[in-house]
């Protein structure tokens, strides 16, 4: 390859760009919605990682995604900022407007390219389409030299149409060209075959840089991009714990890991800092309110927890037996004992530092301290786990609208369950004294008592941080309002307490929700 990128200069042939796009197509899976203090902290947390570029959002989306673009813009350094675009006038100007202050800036624009997208969806006759292409990209050159267009849906376009589609995004200025299975269908011979046929037959395509960006319906997105990446592709688009519409998008720590691990069939390099993968995890986990999955590769609980007898024999023996990576090289850590009642203030800040929370502010360090202060006199032992937990519990609360106080229940089989709960709306200290069915019901419907919602609760889980009958609770909230669904997540050792956290946690991001307009159509 011998391209020459104006945000990468000339790239080695073996290395791969990782475009991360957990802020814009992750964040559009239903209640996966983020504020934009949430969003700047994961982009923060993204360039630590070592990604490439970073997709921020669709500024024309809304007032409030155009905001949350231009901060990251401002504030985030180290990573390419690209802002969304379908291929109107409106849409590439407000992208242009919101990347402006980034250091590495890129527009991506994109048009569908199938004909059951061109006829259904748009509307619109082939050769419409590719006017539209040159259109696009050259008014987005005007905002940056960094413009990457994609063809949506472009594993089910027809091959020759793709080709005229591609030559004419190159030909308008385009530098990097993105073929994504938006609707994960392609396997992975159609993804060697399409990106093998396009290198081969496209005027230019030496010259720019083929990109992947593959949906998981069949479950095979990171199997797609891989193979994409043997045959050209040169920069993948993916998202951390595989978030994004429908069951998502390809898994950053998925792909990078098996670059890592499997040289032999992947030799490519990349900049990702593996030993920061976990961390990422969980704040995303965090924010959002999911919980990866626990044999979710790479990040799940289990990922190298063996019960098996035989399996135990073996990892006893030699840990290479049935771990072909290793727990610390993608940040996981033996469970720590050494935190307790006794321990100071800047040995938690020391702990922080080591489970990869050196940025937690002031406000949220000491609101986490005096929790594990509390924790550690309630508990037995505080596991490196349960320090995570609760600061995530802060951190993810910075800045909220509704803020939790306090909360008293009373409840037992003779007694008709009753719950007080103290919450700040906006600043300002609201109490409420409601019955229920369950002190769980009581304590909602306190909050509802002090905050008046049209709100459905749909998921109300309860697990367990830790093992033993002191461990803390982790508490799962999903409410519905409008169409809009959101999940919030809380962590205490009373299960109460942290229902209420998930239940405010929920509130909070349906607040944010409710000032957004969700975009037409938003695929890639």
């Amino acid at each position: 390859m011998t391209m020459n990128h104006p945000n990468f200069g000339a790239m080695e042939p073996s290395r791969v760009i990782i475009f991360d796009t957990t802020l814009r197509d992750g964040e559009q899976s239903p209640g996966f919605s983020m504020n934009i203090d949430e969003k700047v902290r994961m982009a923060e947390a993204l360039a630590a990682l070592g990604v490439d570029v970073l997709e921020a959002g669709f500024p024309a989306a809304s007032p409030g995604d155009f905001e949350a673009v231009n901060r990251i813009a401002r504030e985030t350094r180290g990573m390419v900022i690209t802002g969304l675009a379908r291929s109107s006038v409106n849409d590439i100007t407000r992208a242009g407007e919101a990347i402006q202050p980034a250091e590495r800036k890129r527009i991506h624009t994109f048009i569908s390219t199938s004909p059951l997208h061109m006829k259904y969806k748009l509307r619109m006759e082939p050769q419409t389409v590719l006017e539209a292409v040159t259109s696009s990209v050259t008014l987005a050159r005007k905002f940056t030299d960094d413009v990457e267009w994609s063809a949506e849906d472009g594993t089910r376009t027809d091959i020759e149409f793709l080709f005229r589609c591609v030559e004419a995004a190159i030909k308008a200025g385009a530098t990097t060209i993105n073929i994504p299975d938006t609707v994960g269908y392609a396997v992975p011979e159609d993804m060697v075959r399409i990106f093998s046929q396009v290198r081969e037959n496209v005027p230019g395509a030496d010259k720019i840089i083929l990109s992947a960006h593959c949906h998981n319906d069949l479950g095979l997105g990171v199997a797609n991009t891989l193979a994409a990446v043997r045959a050209g592709a040169r920069q993948i688009e993916c998202t951390i714990n595989g978030i994004g519409e429908r069951a998502g998008n390809a898994a950053l720590e998925e792909i990078v890991m098996a670059i890592r691990t499997r040289p032999d069939a992947n030799p490519f390099t990349h900049n990702i800092e593996t030993t920061r993968i976990l961390r990422t995890s969980k704040l995303l986990a965090s924010i959002t309110g999911f919980d990866v999955q626990p044999n979710k590769a790479i990040v799940g609980r289990n990922a190298f927890a063996h019960e098996s007898g035989i399996h135990q024999d073996g990892m006893l023996k030699n840990a290479a037996t049935y771990e072909i990576m290793t727990p610390e090289s993608v940040g996981w850590q033996k469970t720590s004992l050494v935190m307790g009642k006794h321990s100071g203030r800047a040995a938690f800040r020391d702990k922080l530092n080591a489970l990869g929370y050196g940025d937690v502010g002031d406000n949220a360090l000491n609101d986490a301290f005096r929790r594990f202060k509390d924790l550690a006199d309630r508990k037995k032992i505080v596991y490196d786990e349960d320090i995570v937990a609760l600061v995530d519990d802060e951190v993810v609360r910075d800045h909220q609208v509704i803020k939790f106080v306090g909360l008293e229940v009373w409840a037992g089989s003779k007694a008709k369950p009753r719950a007080v709960l103290e919450l700040e709306v906006d600043g300002v200290p609201h109490t409420a004294d409601c019955q229920g069915d369950g002190p769980v019901d009581a304590a909602f419907n306190a909050i509802h008592a002090i905050f008046p919602h049209g709100a459905a609760l749909l998921l109300f889980s309860v697990g367990a941080v830790t093992e033993g009958t002191d461990a803390q609770a982790r508490c799962t909230v999903r409410l519905q309002e409008d169409g809009k669904m959101v999940d919030g997540q809380g962590a205490d050792t009373d299960t109460i307490v942290a229902a209420v956290r998930a239940y405010v946690h929920a509130l909070n991001k349906l607040i944010t929700k409710r000032a957004r307009t969700a975009p037409e159509a938003l695929s890639a």
